[in-house]
């Protein structure tokens, strides 16, 4: 027999809880219990990046993370990026080169190519290709990701410079 247990964790910034069943997903989690629906199980397999999200700071399949995992730990989705009054840079740079057809994918890519220029504030092509090699979209939005990705780089150097 399977006990609920309950977790603690810090959701785009608020301290949350939620009583889960062992072998629910992070992904399940946010979508039934917290009504945050922009990471997306599309794959199940941890292959698309549909369902990516930030837990600590670093990217992860949200459809292979077991939510009891995320205990004590701190989670980031797209929604929690935006202010209500101003979209993330990253945000605002996929919508002005329209950098997504049906919008599926475009979460799981928005919180990569964040952290990638967390890592990367100048990134050449080849390290935009290779960090968003696990991300798939199946409309082949890819030539506008990709000046998505350059615009929000630039976006962001200009506003650190602005300070």
């Amino acid at each position: 027999m399977t006990t609920p247990r309950t977790i603690n964790f810090v959701l785009n910034g608020l301290p949350v809880s939620a009583t889960i069943m062992p072998h629910e997903t992070l992904v399940d989690v946010l979508q039934h219990r917290f009504d945050l629906r922009g990471a997306r199980e599309s794959c199940g397999q941890g292959l698309c990046g549909c369902c990516t999200v930030s837990v600590d700071g670093r990217p992860v399949s949200g459809c292979l993370q077991l939510a009891v995992f995320v205990d004590g730990c701190t989670v980031d989705t797209v929604e929690g990026l935006a202010t209500a009054s101003k979209l993330d840079p990253v945000q605002e740079a996929f919508i002005e080169a329209a950098a997504f057809q049906c919008g599926f994918c475009t979460p799981g890519f928005i919180m990569m190519v964040r952290q990638l220029l967390d890592e990367h504030p100048e990134p050449s092509d080849e390290d935009i290709r290779h960090y968003l090699v696990g991300n798939l979209c199946r409309c082949s939005a890819y030539p506008e990701i990709m000046e998505a990705v350059k615009l929000a780089a630039t976006r962001r150097r200009e506003a650190a410079r602005a300070g």
